[in-house]
């Protein structure tokens, strides 16, 4: 018979990891320039600088920030419900 504890520690490994890439795709950053816009974005999809004509606005930044979550979590709810609410994973209904 297969070892409980051992599923335990590859869920424990995956979760550490995802961490890791969550914190390796933050310290990327995109930048963007299109005519007299710009937007400078990481890699976990957080707006950290956006401009039009030089002219910055941060109530813009929190308004793209907040479509941009909106539209991830509406995405992992899509996602948990295509796999059956998998728990325990980041993202797939049950980790943080």
């Amino acid at each position: 018979m297969a070892n409980p504890l051992k599923a335990l520690g590859d869920v424990n490994k995956l979760r550490k990891q995802a961490k890791q890439m969550q914190q390796d795709l933050a310290a990327e950053e995109i930048t963007v320039e299109h005519n007299d816009i710009m937007i400078v974005i990481s890699g976990d999809q957080k707006i950290k600088h956006f401009s039009v004509q030089g002219v910055t606005s941060a109530d813009a930044v929190d308004a793209l920030n907040d479509a941009i979550k909106q539209s991830q979590e509406m995405a992992a709810k899509k996602l948990q419900s295509m796999m059956g609410g998998v728990g325990g994973l980041p993202g797939f209904g049950g980790g943080s």
